[in-house]
Parts: structure tokens; C-alpha cells; sequence
């Protein structure tokens, strides 16, 4: 708790701060006294001298404990401690995103590394981190389409969302483009931001859904909604291992481009191709370059004194020590 305090905690004259040396320097004097030579008295009996207090012995310590807790507490107050705390706002209006991931099964596909899929996540991570001052949301679709994250600011949510897409998620498989970016657009057909864009991220094969691509893309356009297609994958073969040492195949990997291009090219947005890791991280640094707004950053800085409940602390301890030592601890000449 001390430690959290000290970390949070700055100081208006820190130069008043090395007289804390002060402390240890009067703890070594008391040590030192104490274990020095007591003086000696030679009688011839002592049934006379009722027995000591043992309790006053530790009282005193007590006393010089006191006064070393007052002093530390004094010196930390006339340092004047203070409690900054720091807010950040931004001036500006922000862009609302969403992030619209294909989850079916072709998502798996190995032309990506580990997949399809955690390549996008990875990426897709990392231009989360880049945005300021937007609002950013994740809809996911197979043979089905579901929001997983409404548009919000707290890009720590949307981060952790990410994190927990995966294939066999919506159960059903399929790739209903059309859902997919029906739902998307119906999370930002409400927004008032200046600029409305949706990422769309599949291979581009579409089959199943109760929404076709054309109805999804009009609704786009009515709504003012740009779509950023990437086409993730290519039509390349790709090797799959053999089962139990047999030889394995080859097997070629679908891809529709002409889907996705017509897509972005009729909502004002632009199609990108995706074929390995290091094109797909270009191609988001591309659309972050594109949809850019004017954000002021406003760092507020505020400044309380935390000086008062030390100077109480002591005090007391003044008090307390004063009080014994003219009580329990009380000395004769």
C-alpha cells in the first residue's frame, strides 16, 4: 500500500526530502546509548526495592518509536506530497469500424501461417492499436452472421473479442458474404460519425445465407457505409500431408475475387489482395492511411495536496509520546 502510494505520489519540494537521513541517524544514537555502560550501585541487600516495572522499559522504547514516526511524518508533509492524476480527451470526431471476419471453414486454410484466420486476427490486432479516437466493432459470419462486439472506444474489449474468434464458433459452416455484411452495416446504419467503413475480411466464396451480397451491398450504399474488401488466400494449389506416412495431395484452395471487387468498388471503398501474412499487415496499414481523422489529443493534469492527514499522523504521534512521558513513563530527579 505504502509502496503504491509512493509510486503515484510526486513531491513540491523534493529537495527537503535527504533530511529523512535524519531518522536513521537518530536511531543510531538511541542503539548506541542504550547498549552503552550503566552505572552501578553497591548495596548490601535489595529486599527493600520493590520489583521493576517491566512494562515501562518497553513503554519507553515506545516513546523514542513515536518520535521517530512524528519526525518522518513531519518531513514528508513539509515536502508537500501531492496526487497527480492525468486524464486524456480527444477533440475531434472519430471514424466508426467494423471489423467483419469470415469464420467458416475455408478460414483454415494452411496458404496462411498458422491459418487464414489467426494471420487475420494477428493483423487485425495490431490496426486496433493503431486507431485514435474511433469507435471500432466485430461481427463475425460462417453460415450465419453475429455481432461479438457492438462499435465501442474501449479497444481493450475489442482486442480481447479478437483474441476469441475462431473456427466453429456460429457451429453451422458456410459463407454467407451477404450476412455477413448485412449485420455490419446495420450496427453503423444508426452512427453520426463523419465516415462509416466496414473491413470485410473473407477468401470470397459465398454460398448459404439468408441475405445475397447485391441486397448487403445496396444497403451499404443507402446507408453510406464504405466496405473495404480483402480477399485472404489465391487459387494456387496447396500441398496436404499424407495419414500415417502415406503420400500426401495437393488440393486447390478456392478464391473469388470478382465477389469482393465489386463489393468495394460500388460502396466507394477499395479491394485489396491478401496472399501471405506480410501483404495482409500492408494492406491494413494501407486502409488505416486511407481512413485517417483529425484527433486532438488533450492531456489534463490535475494536482491535489496530500500534506494534511501526515501532519495529522504527526501530530498524534507527538501527543501520544508527550502524554506518556508525563504519565506512565513519567521520571524522578
Amino acid at each position: 500500500m505504502l509502496y503504491s502510494w509512493w509510486l503515484h505520489t510526486q513531491f513540491a519540494y523534493p529537495w527537503l526530502l535527504p533530511l529523512l537521513l535524519l531518522v536513521p541517524w537518530l536511531v543510531y544514537r538511541y542503539v548506541k546509548k542504550q547498549l552503552g555502560g550503566k552505572a552501578t550501585l553497591a548495596i548490601t541487600t535489595t529486599q527493600f526495592l520493590s520489583p521493576v516495572a517491566s512494562y515501562k522499559i518497553y513503554l519507553r522504547h515506545l516513546l523514542f518509536v513515536c518520535r521517530c514516526l512524528a519526525i518522518t511524518a513531519l518531513i514528508l508533509a513539509i515536502a508537500r506530497p501531492q496526487n497527480v492524476s492525468k486524464e486524456q480527451k480527444t477533440k475531434g470526431e472519430g471514424i466508426d469500424i467494423v471489423l467483419c471476419f469470415d469464420i467458416s471453414g475455408s478460414m483454415t486454410e494452411k496458404d496462411f501461417l498458422p491459418n487464414r484466420l489467426e494471420a487475420a486476427k494477428a493483423v487485425a490486432t495490431e490496426f486496433v492499436g493503431k486507431r485514435v479516437g474511433d469507435r471500432i466493432g466485430i461481427v463475425i459470419f460462417s453460415s450465419k452472421s453475429f455481432t461479438l462486439c457492438p462499435v465501442t472506444s474501449d479497444y481493450q474489449t475489442v482486442v480481447q473479442q479478437i483474441s476469441r474468434i475462431e473456427n466453429g464458433y456460429l457451429q453451422e459452416d458456410g459463407t454467407a458474404i451477404g450476412s455477413g455484411l448485412a449485420t455490419s452495416v446495420d450496427r453503423l446504419k444508426q452512427s453520426t460519425a463523419k465516415s462509416k467503413v466496414v473491413i470485410l475480411l473473407t477468401d470470397g466464396v459465398d454460398f448459404g445465407g439468408a441475405i445475397p451480397p447485391d441486397i448487403a451491398q445496396q444497403m451499404a450504399q443507402t446507408f453510406g457505409v464504405k466496405v473495404y474488401t480483402i480477399g485472404v488466400g489465391s487459387n494456387r494449389q496447396i500441398a496436404v500431408p499424407g495419414i500415417n506416412g502415406l503420400p500426401g495431395s495437393y488440393k486447390q484452395v478456392a478464391f473469388n475475387e470478382a465477389l469482393l471487387k465489386q463489393l468495394a468498388q460500388q460502396t466507394g471503398g477499395l479491394y485489396f489482395h491478401a496472399q501471405n501474412e506480410k501483404t495482409l499487415a500492408e494492406i491494413y496499414n494501407s486502409i488505416n492511411k486511407l481512413e485517417k481523422t483529425t484527433i486532438e489529443l488533450i492531456d489534463y493534469h490535475r494536482v491535489e495536496d496530500a500534506y494534511e492527514l501526515l501532519l495529522i499522523i504527526a501530530l498524534c504521534l507527538l501527543l501520544v509520546e508527550f502524554v506518556l512521558q508525563h504519565t506512565l513513563c513519567r521520571t524522578f530527579p
